[in-house]
């Protein structure tokens, strides 16, 4: 006796079409079984993210183009490297790069209230006035600048990292004597930390400069990392 075959089963397009069905309720299947496994370890995995997320320490550059890294990717730029160095050593952090280049501290102050609601930063190294100095800005709007800034970060509770910063003597003695002490002055009126050359070991020196021997290359960056180094972990513990 001749075997019965199904007419839909003798169309070539409809065989196809059963055939290519068939193989994709099989793959849902499959994925379902699949996502209920992983599903019934969300939960966990949550609860874990969130306990290392608020036990994490941010820490926000705010700066000019030496925090902003111009010239380099930002992977190379000062906060990243800082970041990697820390978690390495063990820190729960996050280093937010801040640095906007050109700014003045006058920028900074225009920002502030944004760094501050936005990133909600634990620790802010503060590194500003280069460009103050490079275009001659009175060292008075500088300090008062960072009056205001530190005064608003301690406010909200924020702990501050000053960065000095030291002036080219192109605009004469008396502007680059009253430039340098206006951030000993600033540290000594807040009580904050100062780092009192954030360039230290690398301005001058062309093995760790850009051509223009004003921003820091990527060994330059991870001189300065290893120069704050200390002050940052101070202010972690």
């Amino acid at each position: 006796m001749a075997k019965w075959t199904p007419w839909y089963l003798k169309q070539p397009l409809l065989r196809l079409l059963l055939r290519s069905l068939a193989v994709a309720w099989l793959i849902w299947a499959g994925l379902s079984a699949c996502s209920n496994d992983e599903n019934s370890s969300v939960g966990d995995n949550d609860e874990a993210g969130a306990s290392v997320a608020a036990n994490q320490v941010t820490i926000v550059a705010l700066g000019d183009s030496l925090t902003a890294g111009l010239g380099l990717d930002e992977t190379e730029a000062y906060p990243a490297v800082l970041e990697r160095r820390l978690r390495a050593d063990g820190y729960a952090v996050q280093v937010i790069n801040a640095g906007i280049s050109g700014e003045t501290s006058s920028g900074a102050v225009s920002r502030l209230d944004w760094v501050v609601s936005a990133l909600e930063p634990d620790l802010v190294i503060l590194e500003t006035g280069a460009n103050d100095g490079l275009r001659g800005i009175d060292p008075k709007i500088l300090s008062d600048n960072l009056d205001h800034l530190i005064t608003t970060l301690k406010a909200a509770e924020i702990k501050v990292i000053l960065a000095g910063m030291q002036m080219l003597p192109n605009l004469g003695p008396a502007y680059t004597r009253q430039f340098n002490a206006v951030f000993a002055r600033m540290a000594n009126a807040h009580d904050v930390p100062l780092i009192p050359f954030f360039l230290e070991g690398v301005a001058g020196d062309r093995r760790y400069n850009q051509k223009d021997m004003l921003h820091p290359n990527a060994e330059g960056y991870k001189r300065i990392v290893e120069h704050i180094y200390p002050w940052v972990t101070a202010a972690l513990e």
